[in-house]
């Protein structure tokens, strides 16, 4: 279970660090994409910082459970907001979104059975 988490998390961690990243830099993609769902400008420190922090959270957590459990559910809170703020504006491209709310929700479920 512990590969598989260790595994998991990597995946996620990698791509929200790529994410904040390219939020940060104002990536077109990225602004565009917010825009769509009517995201204020003025979020996007603050969405880069929490997607850096569960990055951040979910490799710690390969070394102290507590932590990468609390990252892990964060992580899964925040994705779960993202299906529903593509939901709301009636944007159904939200595949992405989607597919890293269940690998987030897979990496808790790994990190509490390990």
């Amino acid at each position: 279970m512990f590969i598989a988490y260790a595994v998991a998390a990597g995946l996620l961690a990698l791509v929200l660090a790529a994410s904040a990243t390219f939020t940060l830099q104002r990536n077109e993609a990225i602004v565009t994409n917010m825009r769509k769902v009517q995201v204020p400008d003025s979020w996007l420190p603050r969405l880069a910082a929490l997607k850096a922090a569960g990055a951040t959270g979910l490799v710690a957590g390969l070394w102290v459970t507590p932590l990468g459990v609390a990252a892990a559910i964060g992580v899964t809170l925040y994705l779960i907001g993202a299906v529903i703020s593509h939901l709301r504006v009636k944007d159904f491209e939200l595949a992405p979104a989607a597919v890293l709310t269940l690998l987030a929700a897979a990496a808790l479920v790994l990190r509490v059975a390990a």
